[in-house]
């Protein structure tokens, strides 16, 4: 069969554009979209307006700049099926940020890192906010390393291969030796914490969710200045943190005895 006949020019197009926009994590012009795919201005108009017509691409008429809508968003997930996940977590995310205050985040694995998916702000004067579908790193965010310490071996090693180990600043974890020791500690403690390991000044304390899978299918985790989050306070967040994950594993069918 040549396959060649099967193609869809400009659908391929279409998918080229989607995938360099996500990739990119910023709003680009036509004629930055233009030079990024070699594609005729024309041609890749047209497909840009197709994909603001039918709502997958949004439209800045001030800056001339595209990007991707939450209509993307909501594809991905009904993709991995985790539209009921955020059904049942973010209710709980509510009701932890009125606890500790701080802004809380749902994330779920991607092919090679974590892509965060939704949030509730917290409550103080100053805290952090994220753009869904930004990835995060695994070595170096608290949900990478609580999805990664419980996910199954076989499945945590295809990720491990795919690490770089990308260095932020000192407080970086840096190879693989370091990783797996810090994923036994995470296993150990039942959460994990980001001490400035990618921003200074920013702590980040995050717990995986489990599915009637019995397999971490997500992570919640909050974020805020280290000022605010003393040794005393993360100890006491994170067990507030494993509270509702516990009530979330429940209802998401989990049935290990432990949980």
């Amino acid at each position: 069969m040549n396959e060649s006949n099967y193609k869809v020019p400009n659908l391929e197009k279409g998918i080229l554009i989607l995938e360099l926009l996500a990739n990119s994590n910023k709003a680009m012009t036509l004629n930055d979209i233009k030079a990024e795919v070699n594609v005729s201005q024309t041609t890749v108009y047209r497909i840009l307006h197709t994909l603001v017509r039918h709502g997958y691409l949004l439209y800045n008429d001030a800056s001339k700049k595209y990007k991707l809508s939450r209509k993307m968003l909501s594809l991905g997930f009904q993709a991995i099926q985790e539209q009921s996940l955020l059904e049942v977590v973010l209710p709980k995310m509510r009701e932890l940020r009125d606890e500790v205050k701080e802004s809380v985040f749902l994330g779920v694995m991607g092919e090679e890192k974590g892509i965060f998916i939704e949030q509730v702000l917290g409550t103080h004067a100053f805290c952090f906010v994220l753009t869904p579908g930004k990835l995060f790193d695994l070595h170096c965010s608290a949900p990478g390393k609580a999805l990664m310490a419980f996910m199954p071996e076989v499945l945590r090693n295809s990720y491990l291969q795919k690490m770089n180990y990308q260095i932020y600043n000192a407080n970086t974890i840096q190879n693989e030796a370091a990783y797996l020791k810090e994923l036994e500690k995470v296993r150990e403690l039942g959460y994990a914490v980001d001490r400035e390991e990618e921003l200074h000044g920013v702590i980040c304390v995050g717990a995986p969710i489990f599915n009637y899978s019995n397999a971490p299918c997500g992570a919640i985790w909050l974020s805020g200045p280290k000022d605010r989050l003393p040794d005393n306070i993360i100890e006491q967040h994170a067990a507030t943190i494993q509270k509702f994950t516990h009530s979330i594993n429940f209802e998401l069918g989990y049935h290990n005895g432990n949980s």
